[in-house]
């Protein structure tokens, strides 16, 4: 492992997470979590109830096509902005991905990530509107056991966890035995 040192600087990294839209509403049964109170929060069947009328569109899930584009997406885009992209992991539920990026914020490197995989999805989708929820999680990966920690949960921990709304082998974004970024012309499945 890594040096655990605290980095009082800039965070070495981020671990990103985001839904697609109307698979993890407020209230769920797996826990959720609330802009205005830290923390997981317990399961609420009458808000889960109340968000599920206020959709405006049926929830979305990720096929094995769209994983691509949304893996491809974030590869190509992390390379535009010179942002070092260690691992993505696009689930039929959700996307997580462990990245780099000196001088940015992480919302701006969330909301960047998800306009430009909802601008390639479109072109499958061209009458949604809707296909992530708002917002993400974002945790600061301020150490490298924290960086390595994080990559190995995003590349590895999914498909460990046999729930039933991960089903599918991560079309992920690999590394080489160095650490440097490899840029296969498909994304093979584990």
């Amino acid at each position: 492992m890594g040096d655990s040192t605290f980095n009082t600087g800039e965070p070495l990294g981020y671990l990103i997470t985001w839904t697609t839209y109307g698979t993890w509403l407020p209230g769920d049964d797996r826990g959720w979590n609330r802009k205005d109170i830290c923390g997981i929060q317990l399961p609420d069947q009458p808000r889960r109830e109340s968000a599920a009328i206020k959709m405006t569109e049926s929830e979305f899930r990720l096929t094995e096509a769209d994983r691509a584009i949304v893996a491809s997406t974030i590869e190509k885009h992390c390379l535009i902005r010179r942002w070092t992209l260690h691992t993505a992991n696009a689930r039929s539920n959700h996307v997580h991905l462990v990245v780099s990026a000196q001088g940015y914020a992480t919302e701006t490197v969330r909301d960047q990530l998800k306009a430009w995989c909802t601008r390639n999805l479109k072109a499958s989708y061209p009458g949604r509107a809707n296909f992530w929820t708002e917002g993400a999680s974002s945790r600061y990966l301020n150490t490298e056991d924290d960086l390595e920690a994080a990559i190995l949960y995003v590349k590895e921990a999914q498909d460990r966890k046999g729930d039933e709304y991960q089903p599918e082998a991560p079309a992920s974004v690999p590394l080489s035995t160095t650490g440097q970024r490899v840029l296969p012309s498909t994304l093979a499945r584990k």
